[in-house]
């Protein structure tokens, strides 16, 4: 059950490695299917879900969608999609989320920039200067939230176990070469690995549900879980948060008991906004 985890560079060609990715490998491609369950859960436009992510949202749009909901919303999306297995996710930071999961292949489809501003020509007939300042949005659009995420040099190398360029080698090659690895020892499934990606999918599933609830929303805790044991640790602000967060967390689908090692804060919630103001 091969997991692709695939970048999304604009005019790398990566959407068409990965449809191609689809065809030879019978994989289901997923990216635009994210947009519409997110989206479904912050009860928002598909299209402020994909601004957002594209970097081309304004302030009055950027207010009315908090960036921990779509965080959280996105994790808990990519973790089930990776759970069914035989799948390719096209962006959403699918490479550093999954990081932690051995079986996963992470690959980079990337391409020279003049190539990639000739492509945006092409595709949408813009001229050059446009062109050119259309790909450097997106790519730091890309940037900053991949470092804003999960505190990563977008570029890295290390972040990626093979990283393909375009301009060298063709599509039909890239999408070759990704199913040949993804059949290796290497990337294979374990109980261990399974074990790992379950247990991160279940933490999203609970830190998606503590934002979504609004006795929850705005508590800030860390989340692990194995084997259906989920440990809740950090700092809540006072008793009623504490009991709402464990509630909140045992309530969700998969959890079979809940670890409860909050602390509550020692000020006031007006101490601290006072301090935070």
């Amino acid at each position: 059950m091969p997991v692709i985890a695939l970048t999304q560079e604009m005019g790398s060609l990566a959407k068409d490695v990965a449809l191609r990715l689809g065809e030879v490998g019978k994989l289901t491609v997923l990216s635009n299917e994210i947009v519409d369950n997110i989206a479904g859960r912050m009860q928002v436009p598909h299209s402020l879900v994909r601004r957002l992510r594209e970097g081309k949202a304004g302030l009055r749009e950027r207010r009315a969608a908090d960036p921990r909901d779509v965080a959280a919303f996105t994790a808990e999306e990519v973790f089930a999609q990776a759970e069914r297995g035989n799948v390719v996710l096209r962006g959403w930071g699918a490479t550093c989320l999954l990081r932690p999961v051995r079986h996963v292949l992470r690959v980079r489809i990337t391409r020279p920039f003049a190539s990639r501003v000739q492509w945006v020509m092409d595709d949408t007939g813009l001229d050059r200067a446009a062109a050119e300042d259309e790909v450097r949005r997106s790519d730091g659009a890309h940037t900053a939230r991949m470092q804003s995420l999960f505190n990563v040099t977008w570029g890295d190398p290390l972040l990626y176990d093979v990283v393909l360029n375009t301009d060298r080698v063709s599509v039909d090659t890239c999408a070759d070469t990704i199913l040949h690895m993804a059949a290796r020892p290497d990337f294979q499934e374990t109980d261990d690995t399974r074990a790992v990606l379950a247990g991160l999918a279940l933490s999203a599933r609970v830190r998606a549900a503590l934002r979504a609830n609004s006795s929850t929303s705005e508590v800030d805790v860390h989340v692990t879980a194995r084997e259906g044991r989920v440990t809740l640790s950090g700092i809540v602000l006072d008793p009623k948060e504490k009991v709402e967060a464990a509630r909140v967390a045992s309530s969700v689908a998969g959890v079979g008991n809940v670890d409860d090692q909050l602390r509550v804060m020692q000020v006031t919630r007006k101490f601290a906004h006072a301090k935070t103001n």
